[in-house]
């Protein structure tokens, strides 16, 4: 057989020779560092014989599907360890994922901290047994019958749901074995350093009204050194965690009684949340944007004609006065995933022109969203949000500027609360291969994906492609960042929709005298406002840039003698709309410090009876520490500077 390397240049081999005894022929090195590899393209197993002519490629961990082969056999490793502890553990899914892997269990033993350590050990076990990873496939009906005799429920409900004529493939280990689709690497013994991490709980397939499993999440690493340093990042990470700093902060609080996904904001957040907002809306203006004001809720005709009934159903909150909510009597009523109808109303207020066009709409929306249980994370993932939504109408020979100016917005905006480095951009197309889940034909969809990439080449923008990410109506450019855990989100999207305005009959009178449909283009400025206050805190640690800290200044008497010189102090600096408090306790300097440096407040006024003689203020940072003496007029020119230039901490 003819093999063709990433290089282009070919080799013959013996047919039916596996991956790795090519990569073998090649380099015994390289075969010893092959994890698995790819055969025209597609990701598949190293050890699998090999006929015909191909392409292939290996990979290796330092290979993105070298280390998801690599986790993926830890994952059956650790189920494999659980069977052997607790026999009776039903096996739902376990998959690689981002910097590890997990598996759900369904078993009646709650799983500790103490397991953990017994299950890592009873792994360590099976790598050193280093048993040799087998693949092999059942027709459907047999497939059940085996799954079914090992009693595993959760299995057998997963091959039910493939299509007939799915190739039902399983994985043995030892006396192990799972379904699974693979690709693994050849043993057991391959797969070392392995950590698990914590337990959570998940809904079997995501679902509240399915049975919640338990998950443990590990990760692991070719080499101890990589894994010593992922633990410790993860260690920082938790001190970071806006889930956790955001309360202590008391930015935000979550209640059971209320809801998952429905958090309040306590002061302090609500503040970060209005200065943002202000901050936004303020520059949107300045833009040429018109503010808008929509309702939160609308009939289910309005969102039939934008689509979102038929693609975007299951993730409205949907309320009817009768059961059935295709009754074309009953009176039903959805709240707002998105604004863009609402705003494509504005639009049809009155005729227009093409000299109207461009028209900029902004609004400070708050949306609601059907996301599962298992998705929701502190502020990252809501069912009620704040979001900084806007829709250009827009001639085609409009388009380019517009999209340029919606990303000129969107940079500025990334580059003003310090994430310029932090983010990575995403091309987000439509998957051909189904296109059930969008509206419009491939002729439209290609013509307009060809036009924003285009535009993007134009404008440099350094971006991947992604199938499958667009929205269900046009192409996107995702403006992308990762979380503290490296869980990646998205912050700002800019779309081009070339179907709605006709949906809508949203229309101008153009200079030829023809009636022509605009272009819209959807964008965001800042994202979801919630979102966006966790990810600061992440980055930042808590310690917010002064400009949008709900407190700035912390005024702080030595004693009672100065507490009327420090409430002086405090209204001169609110003159300047300086946010400040004063602390009046009777508690010891050195406390009260502490506390102030704990809420990660920019600055500390320390009032004594020498500084009120003198007429002076003892300065301390939160960065710098003790900053001296100086007049308050001195230390108030400082601050407004660092506020009016939004310095970065």
């Amino acid at each position: 057989m003819i093999i063709t390397f990433p290089d282009g240049s070919k080799r013959e081999f013996a047919d039916g020779l596996t991956g790795l005894d090519i990569a073998n022929e090649i380099s015994p090195r390289l075969a010893r560092a092959t994890l698995s590899c790819s055969i025209d393209g597609a990701h598949t197993d190293a050890f699998r014989p090999i006929h015909g002519d191909h392409e292939i490629k290996f990979f290796t961990f330092d290979d993105e599907n070298g280390r998801w082969a690599y986790r993926h056999t830890a994952s059956h490793v650790l189920a494999q360890a659980v069977k052997r502890l607790w026999p009776e553990t039903k096996l739902a899914i376990g998959p690689a994922i981002e910097n590890g892997f997990y598996y759900d269990f369904d078993t009646p033993e709650t799983f500790s901290p103490e397991d953990l350590g017994k299950i890592e050990a009873e792994m360590a076990k099976i790598e050193k047994e280093d048993q040799k990873v087998e693949r092999f496939e059942l027709p459907r009906e047999e497939a059940i019958a085996y799954m079914d005799k090992l009693g595993e429920p959760y299995k057998v409900e997963l091959i039910r749901d493939l299509p007939e004529d799915a190739i039902i493939s399983f994985y043995r280990q030892g006396d192990f074995v799972d379904l699974c689709a693979g690709p693994h690497v050849k043993s057991t013994g391959v797969v070392k350093n392995i950590k698990l991490l914590n337990v959570a709980g998940a809904y079997w397939r995501g679902s509240e009204k399915n049975k919640m499993l338990q998950r443990i999440y590990g990760t692991a690493f070719e080499k101890k050194a990589d894994l010593d340093a992922y633990v410790t990042a993860l260690e920082e990470a938790k001190k970071r965690d806006h889930n956790k700093l955001g309360r202590e902060l008391e930015l935000f609080t979550t209640v059971d009684i209320i809801g998952q996904g429905l958090p309040i904001l306590l002061p302090k957040g609500a503040r970060v949340i209005q200065l943002l907002q202000r901050f936004v809306e303020d520059e949107e203006q300045r833009r040429g944007y018109m503010l808008t004001k929509t309702p939160f809720m609308a009939k289910r005709e309005l969102y039939k004609i934008s689509g979102h009934w038929d693609h975007y159903r299951e993730g409205m909150f949907i309320m009817s006065d009768t059961p059935d909510i295709e009754d074309e009597n009953a009176e039903v009523f959805a709240l707002r995933p998105m604004t863009c109808p609402f705003q494509f109303m504005a639009y049809l207020n009155r005729s227009r022109s093409y000299r109207d066009l461009p028209l900029r709409y902004n609004e400070t929306s708050t949306l609601f969203r059907n996301e599962s249980s298992g998705e929701m994370h502190g502020l990252i993932r809501l069912r009620q949000f704040t979001i900084s939504e806007g829709h250009l109408a827009c001639r085609p020979d409009q388009v380019a500027e517009e999209f340029k100016g919606c990303l000129d917005l969107a940079k500025f905006m990334i580059d003003t609360l310090g994430f310029t480095e932090d983010v990575s951009y995403r091309f987000s197309k439509w998957d051909e291969n189904d296109t059930d889940k969008y509206i419009g034909d491939k002729e439209d969809w290609e013509c307009t994906q060809n036009m924003m990439r285009d535009i993007l080449n134009d404008l440099g923008v350094p971006y991947h492609e992604a199938d499958g990410e667009a929205a269900f109506y046009g192409p996107k450019l995702d403006i992308q960042i990762r979380n503290v855990y490296g869980k990646e989100d998205t912050l700002i999207t800019i779309q081009i929709d070339f179907q709605l305005a006709e949906r809508f009959g949203m229309q101008y009178m153009d200079s030829d005298g023809q009636k022509k449909y605009p272009v819209v283009i959807h964008r965001t400025s800042i994202g979801c406002y919630e979102r966006t206050l966790a990810l600061l805190v992440e980055k930042y640690a808590g310690a917010l840039p002064t400009w949008m800290a709900p407190v700035q200044v912390k005024i702080l008497p030595i004693t009672d003698r100065t507490a009327d010189a420090s409430v002086e102090i405090q209204k001169s600096l609110e003159q300047y709309g300086v946010r400040v408090e004063t602390d009046l306790r009777n508690e010891k300097i050195g406390f009260k410090i502490r506390e102030a440096q704990m809420q990660k407040t920019p600055y500390m006024l320390v009032i004594g009876d020498k500084e009120v003689e003198q007429g002076m203020i003892a300065v301390r940072s939160r960065k710098d520490g003790d900053l001296g003496t100086m007049t308050l007029a001195d230390f108030r020119a400082k601050l407004l500077d660092e506020i009016a230039t939004k310095a970065k901490p």
